[in-house]
């Protein structure tokens, strides 16, 4: 049996609003939106490799907040997991440093404007629910 390897999202939040970046590569992944993120690294947990990531990926000063309940199969032997995340005080504006070309914070109302890749619908929308109920 393969080891899976994990791949860690970030749920970029600000003012109850969501990140989403938009890949620029691979080819068959280029203009669709994700949660931006990578692989982690071996040795590494997945709250660094979050911290990590977004660094190279969007120039800025992050913290995980929380895991976000569930696992999504991407291609074998690929899993996501996803966690709530938040810019630290200080930290500069996102930029699409790496893989993207464009991000766009999201209202609540605007989440599905966006053509997300279809791994990413299920743990968007775990992670709305979750935001959801945190709000009550």
């Amino acid at each position: 049996m393969t080891e899976r390897i994990v791949v860690v999202g970030a749920a970029l939040l600000d003012g109850g609003r969501l990140l989403a970046a938009r890949r620029s590569a691979p080819p068959d992944l280029a203009g669709r939106w994700e949660l931006p993120g990578g692989k982690v690294e071996p040795g590494e947990c997945p709250e660094t490799a979050l911290v990590r990531e977004l660094r190279e990926e969007l120039g800025v000063d992050a913290e995980a907040v929380e895991r976000v309940p569930g696992e999504w199969p991407l291609r074998t032997p690929y899993v996501l997991q996803v966690w709530t995340a938040r810019l630290r005080p200080g930290s500069a504006a996102p930029s699409p440093l790496e893989d993207h070309d464009e991000l766009r914070w999201l209202a609540p109302g605007e989440i599905w404007d966006v053509n997300w890749l279809d791994q990413d619908v299920p743990a968007v929308r775990e992670t709305l629910a979750r935001l959801d109920t945190g709000a009550r």
